[in-house]
């Protein structure tokens, strides 16, 4: 009919010279083919401003459904070892075939292998996928070698390359001069003097001057020797480090029984696959004496329970409960922290889990640090599994 139609701000993705990918603004005729205006954008925006993927533009979708425009060196690099074009065409059974070529860029068609049909949406997606797959993987190829072409314009900008030394080259420099300047100070060492009028150690027990000094052999600490005698009829242990000299033994009840039950089918919480072990603590009421807080004042009895897991871990901590137990050490006659009342018999800093259940807060399981810190308790009271 003879009508002239006219397209402006056609976009068109093309590479130049150099291969680096640029955008232009077209005015054409369709019908004399010329183009009219050009405009170049700025790479990675289209005529509206707008950010565009690098992927984006190495491969989209044609006008027909069964066509994809690629750029050229992307599909050079697809054809160049024939796999992943070979692998798609084998997987979907179809022909990848260049139609047509431009500047730049070319259009991939893709038909089937046997026969003729129309090509599905999804098919043209998953190839547009791969294109851009085998765009990144090619990008990454290229990637390093600028970022080191970058780096040594960088040092020849700086002037590292017109023979100043590098950073390490310097510090080591540095180090160096130190060293030496060193070496040429006069020596700062003097012999040790001991200054006079230096006081001795002093007790610490009676915070006083060391009178009839005498040092333990295990731990190496030092007492006046009245101080540490009267220390070990209280207690025969080190008073700064706690250490147990000889056989400790407690003001615990004489009258005290240590009685033990296994229950095989009860499990403890944290130690399932092992039976329970039952220990059954029981005093009859008594008379305080010498050894006790108020020597002649009753004291009412009482009944404890604890459990251990019947476990080889559990067993050894009951052997040493056993031992601690023999030497009236698990039990003393004081206040009750529970009831705030005097006289009675209460723990001796030996833990014990009175429940079953409940975690640490309810003197219960599970608490996996349990075994370890009880045996750590009476190895400081000198009970050992040995």
């Amino acid at each position: 009919m003879g009508c002239t139609f006219k397209f402006s701000n056609a976009i068109v993705v093309a590479n130049d010279e150099r291969g680096r990918r640029s955008k232009f603004i077209l005015e054409a005729h369709v019908s004399s083919g010329t183009v009219e205006k050009a405009y170049t954008l700025p790479q990675g925006q289209d005529h509206m401003g707008s950010q565009v993927s690098s992927a984006t533009m190495s491969a989209r979708a044609g006008r027909n459904s069964d066509e994809v425009v690629l750029s050229q060196p992307l599909w050079d690099y697809l054809t160049a070892g024939q796999q992943h074009v070979a692998e798609f065409q084998a997987k979907h059974g179809l022909c990848v075939v260049r139609q047509s070529e431009s500047p730049g860029c070319c259009t991939v068609r893709l038909r089937p292998s046997e026969g003729e049909g129309p090509v599905s949406t999804a098919t043209r997606k998953a190839f547009i996928s791969l294109c851009r797959a085998v765009h990144k993987e090619m990008t990454k190829q290229v990637t390093p070698k600028r970022k080191r072409s970058l780096r040594e314009a960088l040092r020849r900008v700086s002037g590292r390359d017109e023979g100043g030394p590098r950073r390490s080259q310097r510090q080591k420099l540095r180090k160096e001069q130190a060293t030496e300047f060193e070496e040429q100070l006069p020596s700062q060492e003097s012999p040790s003097v001991k200054i006079e009028g230096e006081e001795e150690p002093s007790c610490s027990i009676c915070m006083g001057e060391m009178v009839e000094k005498k040092t333990l052999d295990k731990c190496g600490h030092s007492f006046c020797k009245s101080c540490l005698e009267r220390a070990f009829q209280v207690k025969r242990a080190c008073p700064v480090c706690r250490l147990v000299y000889g056989q400790l033994v407690g003001n615990q009840p004489h009258n005290g029984r240590m009685i033990v039950e296994r229950e095989p089918d009860l499990e403890l919480p944290g130690h399932e696959g092992y039976g329970c072990i039952c220990i059954i603590y029981s005093f009859l009421p008594g008379i305080q004496g010498e050894e006790h807080p108020n020597p002649g004042v009753c004291y009412p009895g009482t009944d404890r329970v604890a459990y251990l897991p019947d476990s080889p871990e559990g067993n050894r901590a009951l052997a040493m409960l056993r031992k601690a137990f023999d030497q009236r050490l698990i039990f003393t006659i004081g206040t009750s922290m529970t009831t705030g009342m005097n006289n009675v018999i209460t723990w001796n800093d030996i833990h014990h889990k009175t429940c079953i259940w409940g975690g640490p807060r309810c003197f219960g399981y599970p608490d996996p640090t349990y075994l370890v810190r009880v045996m750590e308790e009476l190895r400081e009271k000198g009970v050992t599994a040995d």
